[in-house]
């Protein structure tokens, strides 16, 4: 299959695919440390919290940890949702939904963004952030983790530049911080941007 090809094709059934034979290479078996960083920093427990595309979701597992209190987890592969499922079945704050992100409905203070964006195919980076805006309420944000890099392999993941994710984001957003991250996860050293996000 070609590269062109491959990438129409990361949908449900490509991802679900991933996780039935443990093919989770980007999976770095914890939370990534910027995000527990930032995740430190806030003060609002009740906050309504999206995490899309979650994957493992350790992010989640630590704001429970935290003590925040209404947590939401999106994913496409009904394999890791059902794991998901099983994992938190006792906890009545957190709500893990199998959804395409674009079918998604509801109003959020905060996304958090891990590794969701660089899974999308590139076309999709547009309604991506269209639909960010849509999600989240009037004083809402985005924070979290973009590539600030190009990839020599055809991904996922998909890579990009500060500049072009700027033009991306502009119309929708106000950029509160937008920096190279300089406490990634080792394996993501020298690679990251830290975002946070404000919806205009």
């Amino acid at each position: 299959m070609a590269d062109s090809e491959k990438t129409k094709l990361l949908n449900g059934e490509y991802w679900d695919n991933q996780y039935k034979a443990n093919t989770t290479g980007w999976d770095m078996g914890t939370v990534s440390p910027p995000l527990k960083n930032y995740i430190d920093q806030l003060t609002d427990k009740d906050i309504r919290i999206l995490i899309p595309g979650c994957g493992n979701t350790y992010e989640a597992e630590y704001l429970l940890e935290k003590g925040f209190t209404n947590v939401t987890v999106i994913d496409i592969a009904p394999t890791l949702v059902d794991k998901l499922k099983q994992k938190f079945k006792n906890n009545s704050f957190i709500q893990i939904v199998l959804i395409d992100f674009f079918q998604h409905q509801g109003q959020y203070d905060l996304i958090l963004e891990q590794t969701f964006f660089c899974a999308l195919n590139p076309e999709l980076r547009k309604n991506y952030v269209e639909k960010m805006n849509t999600l989240l309420s009037s004083s809402g944000k985005l924070a979290g983790l973009l590539f600030g890099v190009e990839f020599e392999k055809e991904g996922p993941p998909f890579g990009g530049n500060k500049n072009n994710y700027e033009i991306l984001f502009q119309p929708l957003f106000r950029f509160i911080t937008f920096e190279t991250c300089t406490n990634s996860h080792p394996k993501r050293a020298n690679s990251e941007l830290f975002i946070i996000l404000k919806k205009k």
